[in-house]
C-alpha cells in the first residue's frame, strides 16, 4: 500500500516548537528548556519539537487550575452542563483536525482516531448531565433528633497522566468525568502525543470553559513527577505501564492523594467448543490487531479447547491474512504503524523470543517496503505458559494461541499471568460462562463480546493491572463531607452540662 504523508498542521511539520498550554495561553519558548523531538511513525518525517514544562510551570498550571475550579464550581450546574455540551459540539466539528494530529504523532488509523473524538464527546455530554446529579444525593441518619448529611464535593484539581496509544480518547474520557463532577484538569499527555491535547485545550477555552480549567503540561517523566507530587492535586489518573504505575501510586499515596491506575494487560480469550467460532475468531483478530495491538485490554492470549483448536488456528490465520497494513490516513487500512521506535524494538525482541518457544504460523517480522514502524500481524500457536510472549505485554499485533483440555485447565491458564485487567469468554452455555467468569482473576470480563464499554460502568482492574473502585474515576475525582446538625435546641447532643450542674 502506498504511503502518504499526513499533514497535521498548516506549517512545515519540522519547524514548529510546541509548549505547554497554561491558563488560556501557550507559555513562551525557552532556549534552555528540555526538548523532545516528534516524528511521524508512518513516514519517519519530523513533526517539530516539544519543550518540557518545568517544575515552576507545573506549579503555575496547578494553581491556575485551582483558581479556575473555584469559578467553575460556583457556576449554576445548568450553566456547567451548557458549557460542557458546547465543548462537545465544538469537538465533533473539529474531529477530523484532532484525528489528523493523532495520526501524525502515533499512527492511529484515521477513521478510528475520528471515532475516538466523536465517541468521547458522548461521554462529555453524559457527565455534563450526570455529574451535577451526584451532588444532589444525601443520606439520613438514625440518630433521633439529629440530621446527618453526606455532602459530595469535587476534589479540586485532577491530574491526568495519559498514554500515547489513544491520545484524544483517553484525555476526553477522563476529562469528561473530572469536569462533569466540578473539578479542573491538568493533563500531561505522552511525550509522543502532545499535539491533540493542546488543540483540545484550545477548543475548551473557545467553548466557554474558564481559562485554566483544562491546562496541558508537555514533557516526559520529570514533568509527570512534578505533577503527581504537587500538594494541590487532589486526584489523579494514570494509564500506562505497571512499572511506572507503581511509582505513581507510591507518590500519590505518600501525600494521601486519590489515584486511579490502569496498567498493563495480557487478556485471555477463552474459546469453548460450543462457541460461535466465526464470531469468536473475528473478535480475536480485531482485538489483537486494532491500533496495531497497542491497547491494554487487547485479547492477546487465545486459549482454545483442544476439540476445536486446529480449526480455530486455521480460521485465525485465514482472517489475519485479510488484515490490511499501511497508510493510517487511508480509510481502507486496518493497522497502522507502532507509535515509536522503542515500541517496535520491544515487539521485535519478544517475537524473536517467541520463535524459539512456540510455533509461528503467521507474520513475525517488520512490514517490507514501508519506511515507518510497521509490524506484521503475528500469530504464534502451541504457546507454552512459561513463554515470554505468553506472560509479557507485547503491546503490538501479536497473538498467542494455547490449547486447553477442560474448564479447570482453561481457568488455570487464564489466571497464569501477573496481569488481571480483562478477559473474554466465548461459549453458548450461559451457566459455564458465569462459572468461568466467577473464577477468572480479572477486573473486567466480557462474554460473547469484546472491549465493550459504557460511561456509567467503568473498566475495572486487578492485581498488577492496577486498581479501581465501584464507580471508577468518580470515586477518585470526588470526596464526601459529613455534616451533622441537632434539630432541637433542647437536645444539642453529647455534652457535660457544666453550665447547669446536671450530669450528662
Amino acid at each position: 500500500m502506498v504511503m502518504t504523508r499526513p499533514q497535521a498542521t498548516g506549517v512545515e511539520p519540522d519547524s514548529r516548537i510546541y509548549t505547554s498550554f497554561i491558563n488560556g495561553a501557550y507559555v513562551g519558548a525557552d532556549a534552555d528548556a528540555e526538548t523532545l523531538h516528534l516524528e511521524n511513525p508512518a513516514t519517519l518525517a519530523p513533526l517539530g519539537t516539544v519543550q518540557a514544562a518545568t517544575a515552576d510551570q507545573v506549579h503555575t498550571a496547578v494553581t491556575g487550575s485551582a483558581e479556575a475550579q473555584r469559578t467553575w464550581w460556583a457556576l449554576d450546574p445548568a450553566e456547567r452542563t451548557r458549557r460542557l455540551t458546547a465543548w462537545a459540539a465544538l469537538l465533533v466539528d473539529s474531529a477530523d483536525e484532532i484525528a489528523a494530529l493523532d495520526v501524525a504523532c502515533v499512527g492511529r488509523v484515521r477513521h478510528e482516531a475520528v471515532g475516538d473524538v466523536v465517541k468521547s464527546t458522548g461521554q462529555i455530554e453524559y457527565w455534563a448531565h450526570e455529574g451535577p446529579q451526584l451532588f444532589r444525593r444525601s443520606e439520613r441518619s438514625h440518630v433521633v433528633g439529629h440530621l446527618f448529611l453526606t455532602c459530595p464535593e469535587p476534589v479540586g484539581v485532577c491530574a491526568l497522566l495519559l498514554p500515547g496509544n489513544v491520545p484524544s480518547r483517553m484525555l476526553l474520557a477522563h476529562a469528561a468525568v473530572a469536569l462533569g463532577t466540578g473539578n479542573a484538569v491538568v493533563a500531561k499527555p505522552s511525550d509522543l502525543t502532545p499535539l491533540s491535547a493542546l488543540r483540545i485545550a484550545e477548543l475548551a477555552l473557545q467553548s466557554g470553559l474558564p481559562a485554566g480549567l483544562l491546562n496541558v503540561v508537555t514533557g516526559s517523566a520529570a514533568t509527570g513527577a512534578a505533577l503527581v507530587g504537587h500538594e494541590d492535586v487532589g486526584g489523579l489518573s494514570f494509564t500506562g505501564s505497571t512499572a511506572t504505575g507503581r511509582h505513581v501510586g507510591k507518590a500519590a499515596a505518600a501525600r494521601f492523594a486519590k489515584s486511579a491506575l490502569e496498567l498493563g494487560g495480557k487478556s485471555p480469550q477463552l474459546v469453548f467448543p460450543d462457541a460461535d467460532l466465526d464470531a469468536a475468531c473475528e473478535a480475536i483478530i480485531w482485538s489483537v490487531c486494532s491500533n496495531a495491538g497497542q491497547i491494554c485490554t487487547a485479547g492477546t492470549r487465545a486459549l482454545v479447547h483442544q476439540d476445536v483448536y486446529d480449526d480455530v488456528v486455521d480460521r485465525l490465520v485465514e482472517l489475519v491474512r485479510r488484515v490490511r497494513v499501511g497508510d493510517p490516513m487511508d480509510d481502507a487500512t486496518h493497522v497502522g504503524p507502532l507509535a515509536s521506535r522503542r515500541g517496535l524494538e520491544k515487539v521485535v525482541a519478544l517475537v524473536e523470543s517467541g520463535k524459539k518457544q512456540a510455533r509461528l504460523v503467521h507474520g513475525g517480522a517488520r512490514v517490507a517496503g514501508l519506511p515507518g514502524y510497521f509490524f506484521e500481524p503475528t500469530i504464534f500457536a502451541d504457546v507454552p505458559p512459561g513463554a515470554a510472549i505468553f506472560q509479557e505485554e507485547v503491546f503490538g499485533p501479536v497473538l498467542c494461541v494455547t490449547p486447553f483440555t477442560d474448564e479447570d485447565h482453561a481457568v488455570a491458564l487464564a489466571n497464569d499471568s501477573q496481569h488481571a485487567l480483562a478477559a473474554n469468554i466465548w461459549t453458548a452455555d450461559l451457566r459455564r460462562a458465569f462459572r468461568v467468569a466467577d473464577r477468572i482473576e480479572a477486573g473486567t470480563v466480557w462474554i460473547g463480546t469484546s472491549r465493550l464499554g459504557d460511561p456509567h460502568m467503568p473498566l475495572r482492574a486487578a492485581q498488577k493491572s492496577g486498581g479501581s473502585s465501584f464507580r471508577g474515576l468518580v470515586d477518585v475525582f470526588t470526596k464526601e463531607k459529613l455534616v451533622a446538625m441537632a434539630m432541637h435546641e433542647e437536645n444539642p447532643g453529647p455534652h457535660w452540662a457544666l453550665g447547669t450542674g446536671e450530669a450528662e
